[in-house]
């Protein structure tokens, strides 16, 4: 690990100013993935701004009737919130399944959003990767692909993003509320947060320079059965091949999104329209486009038998 510089903020304006003023600066909260990545030297800040002071962590209720979750409440406070329990039992569906519960207590909300792709080329500095270093190339358009995107990747990347809460964050049209460094606060719809890789694979996220976290905002709820199924190569502590997130009524209509299989969490609503007609209609429409190699071709497939299984238990 290299050296840094390190400051604790004292509000949310002060640490947007001081990372954007800062070539190198970087939040730090949880750090569950950041000190990783910094011990491999993928992630090289020369100054960190701690933001685990700003008492960004309650869980409130809003005037629409939704909840404010605050950018700092750890993954375990948001699963076992009574209210998310009862009314968004997909976000806690999808937080258990991630990671560990050592992991989980740390682990905090805005940081669960911004975790960074798990790509075996990524992680690996003596490889070739345009996430890490524009320009360097992609080794993984020529290697081994299985755990990969088959859906909106590009000729420079085809990571996939790792994370579970994201896409049950995506059925439920959460957004993301923020502060810029001149001050200003904006709010982001979930859908519009994370990007897709094109020319630019090294950008994660539509956040500008130094621009914080500091909550995300769930609607009213929306009702129905609230499923999360997640395909892996292990039972625990892996992260997905495919997921699925759903929620669905009892005249066979709905939303869902997959986890697993492109560079964001993949929702195609228009698809959603098929949900009465079954799990292959559904998945023709979202995987249309679909551009997989033959290490991950399966994952087509794979996705439209776990919706036929989350289908099937909702009819149950």
């Amino acid at each position: 690990m290299r050296s840094f510089t390190y400051e604790r903020a004292r509000s949310p304006e002060q640490a947007a100013a001081a990372v954007a003023s800062r070539r190198g600066a970087m939040f730090l909260a949880g750090g569950t993935n950041l000190l990783d990545l910094m011990k491999l030297e993928i992630e090289t800040p020369t100054h960190l701004v701690d933001v685990q002071d700003l008492k960004l962590d309650a869980i409130e209720e809003t005037t629409e009737g939704g909840l404010r979750i605050g950018a700092l409440a750890t993954n375990t406070a948001v699963a076992a919130d009574a209210r998310i329990r009862r009314d968004y039992s997909v976000l806690t569906r999808a937080i258990v399944a991630g990671a560990s519960g050592q992991l989980r207590n740390k682990a905090t909300t805005a940081g669960n959003l911004l975790q960074r792709t798990r790509c075996p080329y990524f992680y690996d500095t003596n490889m070739p990767c345009n996430k890490r270093k524009p320009g360097s190339g992609c080794a993984a358009l020529g290697g081994y692909s299985r755990q990969l995107a088959v859906i909106g990747s590009s000729d420079q990347c085809i990571a996939t993003y790792p994370g579970d809460m994201a896409v049950a964050l995506r059925v439920l049209d959460a957004a993301v509320e923020t502060v810029k460094a001149d001050g200003t606060a904006r709010t982001i719809p979930i859908a519009e947060f994370h990007r897709l890789p094109g020319t630019q694979p090294q950008r994660d996220n539509s956040l500008e320079r130094g621009e914080l976290i500091t909550a995300v905002t769930l609607p009213r709820p929306i009702g129905g059965r609230h499923f999360y199924h997640k395909v892996r190569d292990r039972a625990s502590y892996a992260f997905a091949l495919v997921s699925v997130a759903a929620v669905l009524q009892k005249d066979g209509s709905g939303r869902v999104a997959f986890g697993g299989v492109a560079h964001k969490p993949w929702r195609v609503e228009a698809a959603e329209a098929a949900l009465p007609l079954g799990a292959p209609a559904v998945a023709a429409q979202v995987f249309a486009d679909a551009q997989p190699t033959e290490d991950n071709k399966f994952k087509i497939s794979l996705a439209e038998r776990t919706l036929a299984s989350v289908i099937a238990q909702a009819r149950s």
